[in-house]
């Protein structure tokens, strides 16, 4: 399976060289996300030379999307926005790719293997097709699910009819704000192509990625300055579960660290004060309260983390438990060498980030 990553910065990733069989050319590649049990991966892609690969047939799903440069499939030429999608087991045509082309490449549900001149496997469905686009030659659509607030459009790149597995271009105008946590039936994955938002696990930029497994959490989202685009996929429907005042709490008995035997916390705690949100954050958050009033849903003013009540502690007897920088108590201990400095453990589900992006404060937690 593919860990939780989010947030990284593509940049802050090093260069491997490409895993491209068959083909001429020299490219390198960025690994944003692998599955190391099937050879699942999600890549940036780097042209250092002209390349190019006869036809053939992909051991997986394959998708390529230009972010800029030149691409040319079967004799038709892409350029920034061009999009192509290979099912595994069905034929491709040729591709070629200028010097100098940055793309994103997907395989899902199989490795890099690439078989030259191989016919279609007999296990390919009839509406397995390829599909081919210059997706800037349209616009985009309006969100068809409801619950959002209006703002967000769509363009839809491929949709697996049977098993749901679908890929989208998705802009969040500028001024599109939910002030609600969401998690899907599904796992979510999107490359940041441009704009500026802020949301739960911090600031997205142009190049920003992630790679969230199905439940995880994620919201509190504030379109920027031009708003957001972002190539997403899902390998199934993406139904939205809201969740408002959100909270985790953990703790537990410290044998030889710390300076309190019995010690709890929860992300309330680690919410970075005075808030990062700016009045014009907080502004948009609670337009986006407003909306959702307005259509008869339950929702309370936007608080910035860490402020107003602490819901984990809400029924809980805190009077068990202090907080890990108390005066260090006795307790069956003191055979063992005990280290009063060291912090107690961090909440085991945060996810991979890069070094200049994924600055987490425990909201939306």
């Amino acid at each position: 399976m593919r860990p939780h990553v989010e947030v990284i910065q593509d940049t802050d990733y090093i260069w491997h060289k490409a895993e491209l069989y068959g083909g001429e050319g020299e490219a390198r590649e960025r690994r944003l996300s692998v599955d190391e049990e099937d050879g699942s991966s999600s890549l940036t892609i780097e042209f250092i030379t002209d390349w190019g690969r006869p036809g053939g047939v992909h051991h997986a799903d394959t998708e390529w999307y230009v972010l800029n440069g030149e691409m040319n499939y079967g004799g038709k030429t892409f350029t920034a926005g061009g999009y192509v999608q290979v099912p595994k087991g069905v034929v491709a045509d040729y591709i070629k790719f200028t010097a100098g082309t940055t793309v994103l490449h997907f395989r899902e549900y199989g490795d890099a293997g690439y078989d030259i001149g191989a016919e279609r496997w007999s296990t390919c469905r009839p509406d397995e097709q390829v599909t081919t686009e210059q997706t800037t030659d349209r616009d985009f659509d309006p969100v068809p699910t409801a619950g959002p607030m209006p703002g967000l459009v769509i363009k839809y790149l491929h949709v697996d009819a049977t098993t749901g597995f679908y890929s989208r271009l998705v802009r969040a105008n500028e001024g599109w704000a939910d002030h609600r946590l969401a998690h899907h039936p599904c796992y979510e994955e999107a490359y940041q192509t441009s704009g500026l938002m802020t949301y739960n696990f911090g600031t997205i930029t142009e190049g920003s990625y992630f790679f969230r497994p199905a439940r995880v959490k994620h919201g509190h989202f504030v379109s920027m300055d031009g708003g957001a685009v972002w190539l997403l996929r899902s390998d199934g429907e993406l139904t939205n579960w809201y969740t408002q005042n959100e909270w985790v709490r953990w703790g537990g008995d410290a044998v030889n660290y710390g300076k309190a035997e019995h010690w709890t916390k929860s992300t309330f705690d680690l919410a970075t004060r005075p808030t990062w949100r700016t009045e014009h954050d907080l502004t948009i958050l609670n337009n986006s309260v407003e909306f959702q009033l307005s259509q008869g849903a339950k929702a309370a003013p936007y608080l910035p983390w860490g402020f107003g009540e602490d819901h984990s502690a809400a029924g809980f007897d805190l009077s068990k438990y202090t907080s890990a920088d108390n005066v260090l108590t006795a307790g069956p201990t003191q055979e063992l060498q005990i280290y009063p400095d060291a912090p107690e453990p961090i909440i085991s589900s945060l996810p991979v980030r890069s070094k200049s992006h994924g600055d987490w404060d425990g909201d939306g937690m």
